[in-house]
C-alpha cells in the first residue's frame, strides 16, 4: 500500500473544489435544500438557511468562477417534453438545474429538439458566449455522436451514451427497481408481474433490476411476467392490465411498474375488476409524482432524486468548463423506497 504524504494531501484539497453536496452531507439535507438557501430561494427556514450559510462559510465554498456571465445550452427533447406536460419529472429536473444556474450565476438557453438535423442548434452553439451543453432526455444516436464532436463541453441529464464518450447524470435505474422487487420479496411476493413501456435505455435498465432481484431469489421473469404497454398513459394501463387479469390465469400477487403513470393505472384497472390493492394484489411505482401520495390507495413507489440531477448535471458541467474534468464519468444518484399503502404481504 502506498504511503501519501501530508503535502500531497494537501494538494490534492487544494484542487478539489468543495460542492454542495459536501454541504449537504455535513448538514444532513438535501442538494436541492442547500442550493434554495445558498440563492437565496423561499422554501428553507431561517435557522436551517443560516446553519447551511455558517457550513458553507466554515468549508470555504465559493462558486467558481470560470461560469460567470457565461451561457448554457439546454437541449431538451421531445420525450422530455412530453414528459413536461404530463408528469412532472422533467419539471423537477428542470428546477434543480435554475437553481444551480443562479447560484453560479449562469444563464440557460432553451432549446427544443425538432428530432432532424436541427441548423438553429448549431447557429446557437457556435456564439461565443456558450460555455456548454446540458442535454435533457436525449437518447438519439445521431445527436450523441455530434455532441461527442462538439469542441465545447456537453453533459447529459437523464440518459447516458453507450460509448461513454459524454458524461452524464441519472438516477440508478436498475438498482431502484431492484431495490422495490426485493422490497416485494421481503414480504412474499413469490410472483411478480412487471408492467412496462419499453424504448428508452432507462427503462431497459429498470427491467433489468427486476430481473436481476428475481432470478437472486430464484422466481421466474419469463415474458410472461411482462406486461408492454405503447406509452406511459395510465387509461393504457389500466386497460392492458384490465385485459391481462381478465383472460389469464395467473399467480402473480404484485405488480412492479416502471413508473408511477403506469402504477396508477394498473391500480384503477384492478378496481373495475373487483381485484382490491393492496388485500389482493400489491402495486409499486417508479419516480415518486406528486400524484402517487394521493392516489387510493397512496401508492408505494420509488424517489428518484430528479432535482439533485439537474444541480449536479450543470456542477459537472462547470468543472468540464473549468478544465478541472477531463475524463468522462457516468453518475447514478440512488434512489429510495416511500412505503405508503399499495403494497401488504402476499395473500
Amino acid at each position: 500500500m502506498t504511503t501519501r504524504k501530508p503535502d500531497e494531501e494537501n494538494s490534492d484539497a487544494a484542487y478539489r473544489r468543495v460542492r454542495l453536496e459536501d454541504i449537504a452531507t455535513r448538514c444532513g439535507t438535501s442538494l436541492s435544500t442547500v442550493s434554495r438557501a445558498l440563492s437565496g430561494e423561499k422554501g428553507v427556514s431561517q435557522a436551517l438557511r443560516t446553519r447551511i450559510q455558517d457550513v458553507a462559510r466554515a468549508m470555504r465554498y465559493a462558486p467558481a468562477q470560470e461560469m460567470g456571465g457565461t451561457r448554457i445550452v439546454l437541449a431538451v427533447s421531445q420525450v422530455a417534453m412530453l414528459d413536461y406536460s404530463r408528469y412532472q419529472f422533467s419539471w423537477y429536473v428542470l428546477q434543480g438545474l435554475k437553481e444551480r444556474a443562479k447560484v453560479i450565476g449562469v444563464e440557460l438557453t432553451t432549446h427544443a429538439l425538432s428530432g432532424e438535423d436541427d441548423d438553429a442548434m448549431q447557429a446557437l452553439l457556435n456564439e461565443p458566449d456558450i460555455g456548454g451543453v446540458l442535454a435533457l432526455t436525449v437518447d438519439d444516436p445521431v445527436f450523441l455522436n455530434a455532441m461527442a464532436n462538439l469542441k465545447k463541453p456537453a453533459v447529459l441529464v437523464n440518459s447516458e451514451d453507450p460509448l461513454m464518450r459524454l458524461s452524464s447524470v441519472l438516477p440508478c435505474n436498475r438498482s431502484a427497481t431492484r431495490m422495490a422487487c426485493d422490497y416485494l420479496i421481503a414480504r412474499g411476493h413469490r410472483h411478480i408481474l412487471f408492467l412496462t413501456h419499453p424504448g428508452r435505455r432507462t427503462i431497459e435498465q429498470r427491467e433489468e433490476g427486476w430481473r436481476e432481484a428475481m432470478r437472486c431469489a430464484q422466481l421466474s421473469c419469463e415474458s410472461v411476467d411482462i406486461l408492454s404497454v405503447t406509452d406511459w398513459l395510465p387509461e393504457l394501463a389500466e386497460q392492458a392490465v384490465m385485459a391481462w387479469f381478465a383472460q389469464h390465469s395467473h399467480p402473480h400477487t404484485a405488480i412492479l411498474c416502471a413508473n408511477d403513470s403506469l402504477a396508477l393505472g394498473a391500480i384503477a384497472g384492478l378496481d373495475k375488476l373487483g381485484i382490491r390493492v393492496p388485500e389482493d394484489i400489491s402495486v409499486v411505482g417508479m419516480n415518486d409524482l406528486p400524484q402517487a401520495e394521493f392516489a387510493s390507495p397512496a401508492l408505494t413507489t420509488v424517489h428518484l432524486p430528479v432535482q439533485e440531477m439537474g444541480t449536479l448535471a450543470l456542477e459537472l458541467l462547470q468543472d468540464m468548463i473549468a478544465g478541472t474534468l477531463e475524463i468522462p464519468r457516468r453518475i447514478e444518484l440512488a434512489c429510495s423506497m416511500v412505503e405508503r399503502q399499495s403494497v401488504s404481504v402476499a395473500p
